[in-house]
């Protein structure tokens, strides 16, 4: 059992009256996590799973009385895969505002449809904690410091899905079903989308793009798609837990570029999955790239999972001045550069370090990455 630094967040927001959501990729172990944390509760505890056509079924339309017949006498109810229950936002609503000692907690695999059900039923009802893939510090606690960074190049190709850690040798066979299931299996259905050949186009080439700015009339011109179609395929897949953006920074310089965005994949192993590209970091031409998808991506899972709230961004200039990562928290900033070659210099450029004085700046190679992911 790989303990989930969230668990002590969610064990926290039990009792506060409210509905706990919980939302995540398939496969990022949400299940066990809220498994884990009931297995000792004092109360009864009722699992519905929403991928069962009979829970589905016998949620089906529910009044007031049928609720309080399913519930009956149980404190807690556990609701898997919410997202597959028809008027799951009003069920929950109901439940919330008439069985006020009830504890509920709701499970989602798609963010974008669950979320579409709960805002406005759920309005000021729930809290909202999202699990992503295993992070360096918890892959860390439940090995050591030095085994982890041992693994360090199987994490860049592979990733970090808890069943990727958990079973070693059989990574690529898993990658690829587990990309198969999430991206396909939940996206195309929940969406409804018409073409999933042209979704995969988009999924490939912004893979190939990884640690570079990506423009929505190049994608367009790529995939053979228009503009407004590639942007509302990116957001679906950024709600679905498949990729994040980062923007550029831009406060003090003239020629700072101001309306352009990165997008990494929250987890490298699904992106190689995408490509279909498991070869060894030493083969590989884009192990930098891999290299900053993974930093990025686990600095943003550390500053969530600890409660941070930082924004990120990179920085460049129209002369091609660039830094890879920024992180703002209020008045402070901090620059990171992050380089796969360990013998790497730290080159911030001048203009920025002109612009932003205060700004404390940071190399971060695989000799000490382990200095902000912990």
């Amino acid at each position: 059992m790989i303990n989930r630094i969230v668990s002590g967040k969610v064990a926290e927001l039990l009792y506060q009256g409210k509905v706990i959501v919980i939302y995540g990729a398939r496969q990022t172990g949400k299940t066990t996590l809220v498994e884990s944390i009931l297995k000792t509760a004092q109360h009864r505890v009722l699992f519905l799973n929403g991928d069962l056509s009979e829970t589905r079924e016998i949620l089906l339309n529910a009044s007031l009385a049928r609720i309080k017949n399913i519930i009956s006498d149980y404190k807690i109810i556990s609701i898997d895969e919410a997202q597959r229950i028809n008027d799951i936002g009003l069920i929950l609503k109901i439940i919330h505002d008439n069985f006020k000692d009830a504890v509920v907690i709701a499970t989602g695999s798609s963010s974008f449809d669950l979320a579409n059900k709960l805002n406005e039923p759920l309005t000021g009802r729930k809290y909202v904690v999202n699990l992503y893939p295993l992070s360096f510090e918890e892959i860390v606690s439940y090995t050591n410091l030095v085994e982890e960074i041992s693994q360090r190049n199987q994490r860049i190709i592979f990733g970090s899905y808890p069943e990727i850690v958990t079973s070693p040798g059989k990574e690529t066979e898993l990658l690829n079903l587990l990309a198969e299931s999430y991206l396909y299996k939940d996206i195309l259905k929940l969406e409804n989308i018409r073409k999933p050949v042209l979704i995969n186009k988009i999924l490939k080439a912004l893979a190939l793009q990884i640690g570079n700015e990506v423009y929505y009339n190049e994608i367009a011109q790529l995939t053979g798609a228009d503009r407004n179609t590639v942007e509302k395929y990116i957001d679906i897949l950024e709600k679905a837990f498949v990729i994040f953006q980062v923007p550029a920074y831009s406060k003090n310089v003239r020629n700072e570029i101001k309306k352009s965005r990165k997008i990494y994949f929250y987890d490298n192993g699904i992106r190689n999955a995408v490509i279909n590209n498991f070869n060894k970091a030493e083969d590989r031409m884009d192990t930098g790239y891999l290299w900053e998808n993974y930093i990025v991506s686990e600095r943003m899972k550390y500053l969530i999972n600890h409660s941070l709230n930082r924004n990120l961004y990179f920085w460049r200039t129209t002369q091609h001045q660039e830094i890879d990562l920024i992180e703002e928290d209020g008045e402070k900033i901090s620059a990171y550069e992050i380089k796969y070659n360990k013998k790497a210099k730290i080159r911030i450029p001048k203009t920025f370090t002109t612009s932003y004085p205060n700004a404390k700046t940071f190399l971060i190679t695989p000799d000490n990455y382990d200095s902000i992911l912990l």
